[in-house]
């Protein structure tokens, strides 16, 4: 076991974003913050967005590989996506035994080096707060992995080969709703039994916690965690299936000799996973959408497909996607517009989006999401009534269909959100400050 390091550090690895947070021996945790300054814009985040940019430099007759992250990487793109592979939501990789290593630009990237990579230039923009990682770092992990068939085991050693490259010695995982708990138990005064959910984008992940506190400090009993790999992402991937894939050719009809055949559906339903655009731009997939545009019967909605993934459009069209999820938070209804220029000149997508419609379309979702809560209590061997507080953190959190499961089940004055994008690295640097952070350890 390493000695305390000079300064605890926390790092909660994100499917959308990343947040680093440090806390001192006396219990006082914050997160560093991020300043982009650019022609575009002055601002300081408090999160990290879990992306990358790469590109390639001419240097005397030679082509460098460059490459950014975080805001720095959406920044690029957005002023040059031309030569710009971008990815983002990576991590849902992290689990995956398909998914080896990807190509950019010719060279060939594990995962483990994306990680790397990522996590070394995030720390290069924290403008000197963090001048290297320390030996010793407490990490966030999900209860589940994202992805069909998930690997923890491979999803674990994957994170430990890019941490270590970093110079990091002893990796110390927690469960993402356990550092929330952690967090939200500094503000008990009393014993309680918790249940934090976490809503990524990722996963949605569950954790039920005793809490005691005393003089001496805050007792804890772990009673269950449970997980599923349904969350914002999901969420937004619906807003797309049923609102926007229909104008951009999905079970568009084609000819094929005597017959009419459908677009097969894998294209679509992969471009609205926010992880898999960035493999859509191969030669192999434009050239097979260009030979069912030249023989569909109505070209209009693959030529908007293909001009999307040709012109590096789908960063603004997820964003515009998340943009009408907030918006279907606090109304009833939203108006989705999305304007590009790309394929054979300016087009645009509407949809008028009514917060019912949304709701049907993430039924199975909520479902799903309720099913982890009852396993969770489950578990625990506890009736929703036993449960003294419930804390919910993430984005997705202000759902109001999410917050109205909660309500069903639980108590509503027992119900309660806050720091819904920095709670968990909060929890992971109070957590790492401590004299033994591995009491923590989801490898307890």
């Amino acid at each position: 076991m390493l000695a305390p390091a000079p300064f605890a550090v926390g790092l909660d690895f994100g499917t959308t974003n990343t947040v680093v947070a440090t806390a001192s021996i006396t219990g006082v945790a914050s997160v560093l913050p991020f300043k982009l300054q650019s022609t575009r814009s002055n601002q300081v985040y408090s999160t990290f967005r879990s992306a990358m940019c790469f590109w390639e430099e001419d240097h005397n007759d030679v082509l460098d590989l460059r490459f950014e992250a975080g805001p720095w990487a959406i920044e690029h793109f957005i002023d040059d996506p031309t030569d710009c592979r971008f990815l983002q939501s990576f991590k849902t990789f992290a689990a995956s035994p398909l998914f080896s290593d990807t190509f950019i630009h010719g060279r060939k990237f594990t995962f483990e080096l994306l990680l790397s990579a990522f996590l070394e230039k995030l720390r290069a923009h924290t403008d000197g707060e963090l001048a290297e990682f320390p030996k010793r770092l407490v990490v966030g992990r999900p209860v589940a992995f994202a992805g069909t068939n998930a690997d923890e085991l491979l999803a674990l050693a994957r994170y430990e080969r890019a941490l270590r490259s970093l110079g990091v010695e002893e990796i110390i995982y927690v469960y993402e709703p356990v550092a929330a708990a952690y967090f939200y138990a500094q503000r008990l005064t009393q014993a309680a039994t918790v249940l934090v959910a976490d809503f990524g984008g990722g996963t949605s992940d569950f954790s039920i916690i005793r809490f005691e506190p005393s003089a001496s400090g805050l007792r804890s009993i772990p009673l269950s965690h449970s997980g599923v790999a349904v969350a914002g992402d999901v969420f937004d991937y619906r807003i797309l299936e049923h609102a926007i894939l229909p104008q951009l050719g999905y079970r568009a009809a084609y000819k094929s000799i005597d017959k009419l055949l459908e677009v097969p559906t894998h294209y679509h339903h992969r471009f609205a996973q926010w992880s898999q655009l960035a493999l859509m731009k191969s030669p192999k997939v434009l050239r097979e959408l260009r030979d069912f545009w030249r023989y569909a019967i109505e070209r209009d909605g693959l030529a908007k497909f293909l001009a999307i993934i040709e012109n590096d459009l789908g960063y603004p069209l997820y964003k515009a996607v998340a943009d009408a999820k907030t918006a279907l938070s606090h109304a009833q209804s939203t108006e989705f517009s999305f304007a590009a220029t790309g394929g054979e000149g300016a087009f645009t997508l509407n949809a008028r989006i009514e917060r019912r419609e949304f709701e049907r379309w993430i039924a199975d979702d909520l479902t799903a999401i309720e099913g982890a809560v009852e396993q969770a209590l489950t578990k625990a061997q506890l009736t929703a009534n036993q449960v003294d507080r419930v804390f919910l953190t993430g984005g997705t959190s202000f759902v109001p269909s999410v917050r109205t499961l909660f309500e069903r089940q639980f108590d509503p004055a027992k119900i309660e959100t806050g720091d819904q994008l920095e709670s968990i690295a909060y929890g992971l640097a109070l957590i790492a400050a401590l004299d033994d952070p591995g009491v923590w350890s989801s490898k307890k």
